[in-house]
């Protein structure tokens, strides 16, 4: 028999180790084939290593596992924030953040409720389990929805997407609260300090950390590549440590510091959405696998009644309650919508981090809080993330004029066409041209055309053009050409301009003239500037630059 904790040699630890990541990427690739929840598989793989074959991966030490899961779920909430939009988040953000916070609250509330009168459990241990179950997992949503290509109507992906990236803090400050409870903690303004200080420490460590984080990202300069992810990375584990220390959330501050340095410039900066994707990945299968480990089928045999008749509670009053009343004071989410907010509510990485950490901290509990939470997790993600798709279509939530792929940082990279535009000039060569007389190149094609309406400037008319088209000043032409990766014959650099830099007001003409390199395009305020040689550089601009190899 086998012991993780104890370890068996390194060498075969590693081995073990290099074999479990390799099958789960092998179980993330079949998934994605066949359609299935991804972190499902983790699941199931994890608890025929621990409980199957002549040498089982037997992993009994809870606080140990609680202390891996708790540095995996540091970069599932950094990427949680890194990854986030914000300019499409920005509509949705005060819906959302009720959804994170008082909504939390309400779910937490009315199952720790129900647990107490339905159940028959103690008050604390009923709240507890209500807290660990608070919140919901973006990455079994979006596992879903990336896999069956579903696009949903009225921002519902960005309100599903922001909400669970950014509930977790207040699920843990719950969580931490009710342990402390049971721990004997019970003076009130102990609570009361507890609850202060993970909020107001926990923010403001993560407007510190992500200022000075930007700070150094943008001024050291990386001569070595990918010291820059390494400077991330390490940033993100500060995130964590340093307000945790403190007595703030951790989390919270993960999240923060996420959301800025993922929304604002520094070299490198679109390079690392892929890298910490992969990272974000690699800590939900060891979250997932770990709950496989820990899992024994008697205590889940055990634990399945309540945790059924607990995730219906969830799925029919507790959640839909929150999500209602939240949302509709805002007059402007319809009660389908609703539903399906409420039903895409599932149980992830964050309730399993939870319920190790309490059944870790509060070893003499009467109930077996991690089982009823695995079991949970195991039918929010199985039945619930399955039936989404098509309770997305009975609701007619599904929008066919879009790609929820959009929605992704990777798309891309998933497609082998890219789009461009160019706004047509009075007087430029293509103004009153038929696009057959334009003498495009091969390979380039002109898939759309947008011409202002003759009666409202705000209205647009969008034609799919053929030869005869006829191109005028004012129309927007939309390029379709094969994508290409410029990692072979382009050197693509990011180039910040500072106060006193000597382009600082200077043409693109002047600084090509100067170097053997080209400036193709500038991000000045979130906003991207395809420049021409009179364009004026200004200082906080960043220019991507096509430099020699």
């Amino acid at each position: 028999m086998t012991s993780i904790a104890n370890g068996a040699g390194l060498s075969a630890a590693v081995l073990i180790l290099g074999i479990i990541i390799f099958v789960c990427v092998l179980l993330n690739s079949a998934s994605t084939r066949r359609g299935l929840p991804m972190l499902l598989a983790f699941i199931v793989f994890g608890i025929v290593c621990g409980n199957v074959g002549h040498i089982p991966i037997y992993l009994d030490d809870r606080s140990y596992a609680s202390d891996v899961c708790t540095i995996a779920l540091i970069f599932i909430m950094f990427y949680g924030g890194f990854g986030t939009r914000w300019k499409s988040a920005r509509s949705v953000a005060p819906e959302s953040a009720l959804l994170a916070s008082l909504g939390v609250f309400a779910t937490a509330f009315l199952t720790g409720l129900f647990c107490h009168f339905a159940l028959k459990w103690n008050w604390i241990e009923s709240f507890l389990l209500g807290s660990v179950v608070s919140s919901t997992d973006a990455a079994s949503v979006f596992s879903i929805l990336r896999n069956n290509r579903l696009s949903l109507k009225n921002n519902t992906a960005s309100i599903l997407e922001v909400e669970s990236g950014s509930n977790d803090p207040a699920a843990f400050m719950l969580t931490a609260v009710m342990i402390s409870v049971i721990n004997g903690n019970t003076d009130a303004g102990h609570i009361v300090w507890m609850i202060f200080a993970q909020i107001i420490i926990g923010t403001i460590c993560g407007l510190f950390i992500a200022q000075a984080g930007l700070f150094l990202m943008r001024r050291i300069p990386f001569t070595t590549s990918g010291f820059d992810s390494l400077m991330v990375f390490a940033i993100a584990i500060v995130s964590y440590s340093l307000p945790d220390i403190l007595g703030g959330n951790g989390y919270l501050s993960a999240y923060i510091v996420g959301i800025i340095m993922g929304n604002n410039s520094f070299h490198g900066r679109r390079k690392l959405v892929g890298f910490f994707d992969g990272i974000n990945g690699l800590m939900q299968m060891i979250i997932f696998f770990i709950l496989g480990l820990l899992a024994r089928p008697q205590a889940l045999w055990n634990a399945f009644p309540p945790a059924i008749v607990i995730t219906a509670v969830l799925l029919l009053l507790a959640r839909s309650i929150a999500v209602g009343a939240i949302l509709t004071p805002f007059r402007k989410y319809p009660l389908k919508q609703q539903l399906l907010i409420n039903f895409a509510g599932l149980r992830g990485a964050s309730s399993i981090v939870f319920a190790i950490i309490a059944s870790a901290g509060c070893p003499g509990i009467d109930n077996d809080i991690f089982s009823i939470v695995f079991c949970i997790v195991l039918i929010s993600i199985g039945i619930e993330g399955t039936l989404i798709p098509k309770v997305s279509r009975k609701l007619d939530m599904i929008d066919t004029s879009n790609d929820v792929m959009k929605s992704f940082s990777d798309f891309e990279d998933e497609t082998t066409i890219q789009f461009g535009k160019l706004t047509i000039e009075r007087g430029s060569k293509w103004d009153g041209v038929q696009l057959k007389e334009t003498k495009l190149p091969k390979g380039l094609l002109v898939c759309r055309v947008v011409k202002p309406s003759g009666t409202d400037p705000e209205k647009k008319i969008r034609i799919i053009p053929d030869g005869n088209t006829t191109i005028n000043a004012g129309d927007i032409v939309i390029f379709c050409s094969q994508s290409y990766s410029s990692d072979k014959e382009l050197h693509i650099i990011e180039k910040e301009v500072n106060d006193g830099s000597k382009w600082q007001g200077r043409s693109i003409s002047d600084y090509n003239a100067g170097n053997s390199e080209q400036i193709l395009m500038i991000l000045r305020d979130q906003e991207s500037i395809i420049p021409d040689g009179g364009t004026l550089i200004h200082s906080g601009d960043i220019l991507f630059v096509n430099a020699e190899l």
